[in-house]
Order: structure tokens, then C-alpha cells, then sequence
């Protein structure tokens, strides 16, 4: 089966107050970790989102190896970006798995389960983590229609929870992995690390 992954890395990161894309981490930025994460988990296609603070990204970040999206609307939430990478998805591919550019830390674990979940059938999947449900999602192609329709922040979450679209809840053995909304996620980040 081939898949995508999908990494959203288009924020302004207007909360932190500087591009959380560019933050040190691991001997270069949050984003090239998270990169090197996705790309280690071996999927055809590996997509990543631009908006923000893009011209640095690109000077900054090793994007080799990746298909680059210019989310031109970022400023409208993440949502945007989703829309902005549909058309760039390999036609091939039976959906993809989406990622958060500031979560570095995803469990193969996670990948594997959604990965399991997608060859069974599932047209959505989530993580279960042992402290609530997390990022990555899977979205098989029978969803990009509802998602290309999405608007705003939060709204794959506001799709998930619907109940218009059955999904595949599955459990993992970890909490959720830590993403970057201020300076004190970033902290704990590094401490974590």
C-alpha cells in the first residue's frame, strides 16, 4: 500500500512569538527533527507544508528529500494547509498520514498501528495514548472530499469528532507526543530530549 505523510509546518507561531521551525534542537531545528522522524518511518511521498516565516524555512531547513507546498492561506489554521497539500499527494497513494512540523517525538508504535488500521479498511484513525488522543492521523483518499471542504483551526479535529465518519481509535502504549505552542512546550521539549 502506498502512503503519504503529510507534515503541517505552515504556523506563524504567533503564541511562541518567533518560527518554532527554526528552534535549535538536536544539533539543527525542531523542524529538520521532525523531518528526519517522518522520513525514517519510510513512506513513499513525505510532504511538508510551508507558510510561515517560509523564506527561512527554506534557507534553514534541510528539505532534501521532501516535496515542498506553499500553504498560501496558513493565517486560516491549519486546515488550509491540508487543503493546499490534497492536490500534491501522490495520485497512487490510498491516503496519507498527518503530522505536526513541532512533534518530533512520534512512537513508531504510532505509525504502525495507523498503518495497520489504514490496510484493514479504516477510512480515519487516530492514537489512543495513555493520556488522551493524539496526533499522527491517518486519512485514507475516500476522505479528501469532507477534508478539502474543512476551514479554520481545529477542524480535522471538529471532522474526527463528528460522528458523520466512522474512525478507527487505536491504542498505543505511550503519552502523547510533545509539540511546541509556547516557550514553556519548548522547554519542557529540550528536557525531554
Amino acid at each position: 500500500m502506498i502512503v503519504t505523510a503529510l507534515v503541517l509546518a505552515a504556523g506563524s507561531s504567533r503564541r511562541l512569538g518567533q518560527p518554532k521551525q527554526l528552534l535549535p534542537f538536536r544539533e539543527a531545528t525542531l523542524l529538520d527533527a521532525t523531518i528526519e522522524t517522518v522520513t525514517g518511518f519510510g513512506f513513499a511521498q513525505t510532504i511538508v507544508t510551508l507558510g510561515g516565516a517560509a523564506p527561512e524555512v527554506r534557507e534553514t531547513v534541510d528539505l532534501s528529500g521532501v516535496d515542498v507546498v506553499d500553504s498560501v492561506h496558513h493565517t486560516n489554521g491549519c486546515s488550509s494547509s491540508i487543503v493546499s497539500a490534497l492536490d500534491a499527494i501522490n495520485p497512487k497513494a490510498a491516503g496519507f498520514v498527518l503530522f505536526l512540523g513541532d512533534q518530533p517525538g512520534v512512537p513508531s508504535a504510532a505509525v504502525d498501528s495507523l498503518l495497520d488500521a489504514a490496510a484493514a479498511g479504516a477510512e480515519l484513525a487516530v492514537i489512543e495514548y495513555n493520556d488522551g488522543t493524539g496526533h499522527p492521523f491517518w486519512f485514507a483518499r475516500s476522505m479528501f472530499g469532507p477534508l478539502a471542504d474543512l476551514h479554520g483551526d481545529k477542524a480535522v479535529w471538529k471532522l474526527l469528532e463528528s460522528g458523520q465518519h466512522e474512525t478507527a481509535r487505536v491504542r498505543v502504549d505511550a503519552d502523547i507526543p510533545l509539540d511546541v505552542d509556547t516557550w514553556e512546550d519548548y522547554q519542557q521539549l529540550l528536557a525531554s530530549d
